[in-house]
């Protein structure tokens, strides 16, 4: 009853994230579009009530015009909409969901005893005082003398950011790593709405009311944390679907493709942002492809040869695999699995007898020989010598 009820709380905290994570980005990449689009305003009543650019759409069968004030409108209007709780409760989901799957289950989902053998009270710290440290390095590093050439910090950020991805691949299960940078990301973005862009404009709204000139300096920060938060989206979208693709976080190069995603996802952003403006080159989007291209050939897998087999080792009998399969994929991938945390088999796939077995040998022998994702974290210690034999039986069933 536990697992049944744990995997409701699982799909709800995955669909308020999805839903609110949904509207915290599209409204994001709106205002963003929307910011590279302002023209010069028309009529010069509009220049001279303080209006620096305005845009014209069409959407829904309505047209809308917006206007953009250098500083503030002469009257504040009655109502003043924010965007702020997107953000927020995109960030609360997120962290919730990382609570329940990744250190709740840390044995799991976030603990691999092949990567490195650490207690799960272990794990749990590490990965939740990730969260926070990255939020004030970062935000002291934009508040450094770094922080006055964007170039110079962009590059200083990646390069950390490279770091980090090595480190989590070090310590935690490919998911496991993947994810917490993820939340990592995230916990960042949500950190620059939070802490500088909404007491900015809180600050601008005060000052408009107070009849004094807003500071500056917030508008300075809030346009760089804005900018950084659009291109750290891509990554953060990447890594919420990564788990469905073992051949990503199982790789043993885990961490160099987490970074060339990261790469990708920013040159992407760039590629876009440029285009609003009416500026984009080419050679951006070339760039990202070619590393895509790079990533792709670098995780193709290897196939193993007829000839790579061992022809004097006797034939691998399908019961001598399913042997292997019951014991160490079956925990988990039965109708009924015994595996703490399971109610259902994952994605419905099962290894009731050789059957089923036969059925998924392609999928068996991707996860378990290729990427090795599977078991997951090795709960069941599956051994290479095993690994060798479902390797050994699956090329037989291919001859």
């Amino acid at each position: 009853m536990t697992a049944y009820l744990l995997d409701w709380v699982n799909l709800l905290g995955r669909w308020v994230h999805m839903i609110t994570g949904i509207a915290w980005i599209g409204a994001s990449f709106y205002f963003v579009w929307l910011d590279n689009h302002l023209k010069a305003p028309v009529a010069a009543e509009d220049t001279d009530k303080g209006v620096s650019g305005e845009v014209w759409s069409v959407h829904g069968g309505g047209f809308y015009h917006a206007q953009k004030y250098q500083v503030a409108p002469p009257e504040l209007p009655e109502t003043l909409n924010w965007f702020k709780w997107e953000a927020y409760t995109t960030w609360i989901s997120g962290m919730f969901m990382l609570a329940l799957m990744y250190w709740y289950s840390a044995e799991i989902y976030l603990i691999d005893p092949g990567v490195a053998d650490i207690g799960k009270p272990a794990a749990i710290a590490l990965g939740a005082a990730l969260i926070p440290l990255a939020w004030f390095s970062y935000d002291a590093l934009c508040k450094s003398r770094f922080g006055k050439n964007d170039t110079q910090l962009a590059l200083i950020i990646f390069a950390v950011l490279t770091v980090i991805a090595f480190l989590l691949c070090q310590i935690f299960s490919g998911r496991g790593a993947y994810m917490h940078y993820g939340a990592m990301l995230g916990t960042i973005m949500v950190g620059n709405v939070f802490f500088v862009i909404i007491p900015g404009q809180k600050d601008l709204v005060k000052a408009k009311e107070e009849g004094r000139q807003p500071d500056p300096i917030h508008g300075i920060r809030g346009k760089q944390r804005s900018v950084h938060n659009t291109y750290f989206t891509l990554p953060v979208l990447f890594v919420m679907i990564s788990n469905h693709y073992a051949m990503t976080y199982g790789h043993s190069l885990n961490w160099l493709i987490l970074i060339a995603i990261t790469a990708i996802g920013a040159l992407v952003r760039v590629y876009f942002v440029a285009r609003h403006k009416g500026n984009a080159s080419p050679v951006t989007l070339l760039i990202a492809l070619a590393i895509l291209a790079a990533m792709v050939t670098l995780v193709t897998p290897k196939t193993t040869s007829l000839s790579a087999i061992d022809n004097s080792l006797p034939p691998v009998s399908d019961d001598t695999a399913f042997a292997i399969v019951s014991t160490r994929c079956s925990s988990c991938h039965a109708s009924q699995p015994t595996q703490a945390g399971f109610q259902v088999a994952p994605q419905g796939i099962v290894f009731d007898n050789t059957d089923d077995m036969v059925r998924q040998a392609a999928a068996i022998h991707h996860q378990t020989v290729i990427t090795k994702a599977m078991p997951i974290g090795n709960l069941t210690q599956i051994t290479d010598a095993e690994r060798d034999t479902i390797n050994q039986w699956y090329v037989q069933q291919s001859r």
